[in-house]
């Protein structure tokens, strides 16, 4: 049953613009169907997808609409200088 629950497909969306937000918000949350419908909708957006389970497993445990604890700065803040490198925003 353990690796049954392993393989769970989740999936978390944030928005953050820069210049404009404080703090990224969780914009959607889901597993499975949901969090494939997820995926699918950042792919066709071409919206960056980025995997890390811890980070996801801990993202998933916040409410649609609220923003990330600062505990969660630093990871976040990482992938967001990522994606911004990769867009020429940074």
């Amino acid at each position: 049953m353990n690796e049954e629950r392993s393989l769970v497909r989740k999936a978390v969306a944030l928005k953050y613009e820069m210049g404009k937000d404080e703090v990224p918000r969780v914009i959607a949350k889901g597993e499975r169907l949901l969090a494939e419908k997820i995926i699918s909708i950042a792919q066709e957006k071409g919206i960056y997808i980025y995997e890390d389970p811890t980070l996801v497993a801990l993202l998933g445990r916040l409410e649609v609409g609220s923003e990330i604890p600062e505990t969660l700065y630093r990871a976040v803040a990482e992938i967001l200088v990522f994606v911004f490198r990769l867009e020429g925003k940074v």
